[in-house]
């Protein structure tokens, strides 16, 4: 354990995060990923205050929102991690685009594109480091009027 190491550790969970919806594995990642329970903060993108969630219950909330798509590809940089001990605070950058069937983009656009941050609390567990707190804060969308056809 070191400040290299943990630092390391808690970027690779970012792209373990962002492989839960991109290959569609809401069933192990999640328990990888996240606290149990933790907090999901989406507000900027579904207009939902931040709530504590089982990982159960996100999982199957995840199912629902990403199996509509088609594809979908998160890619996350720019990573800032202020460590504290057994606790940390991650900034990232978020670019992460959404593909719909061609049925639900119905001759328009075929993909919702968000672009923004990650502001992520960030705790050591048995299970390494995972996030208790996800955050999203959409600086920038196109096409955000497909997440609701798709769903």
């Amino acid at each position: 354990m070191t400040l290299e190491s943990d630092r390391a550790e808690i970027i690779e969970l970012f792209g373990r995060y962002a492989d839960i919806a991109d290959t569609k594995n809401f069933d192990e990642l999640p328990r990888l990923v996240h606290t149990d329970p933790f907090t999901a903060d989406f507000q900027s993108v579904a207009d939902v205050p931040p709530t504590e969630i089982p990982l159960h219950a996100y999982a199957q909330l995840l199912r629902g929102s990403f199996d509509p798509f088609v594809a979908t590809h998160h890619a996350i940089t720019g990573h800032v991690i202020d460590l504290d001990g057994d606790s940390a605070r991650a900034h990232a950058h978020v670019r992460a685009e959404h593909w719909v069937p061609d049925s639900v983009a119905d001759g328009g656009p075929n993909r919702w594109l968000v672009v923004g941050f990650y502001d992520n609390e960030v705790v050591r567990t048995a299970k390494g480091w995972q996030f208790s707190r996800v955050k999203l804060t959409a600086a920038y969308q196109e096409n955000a009027h497909l997440l609701a056809r798709a769903a």
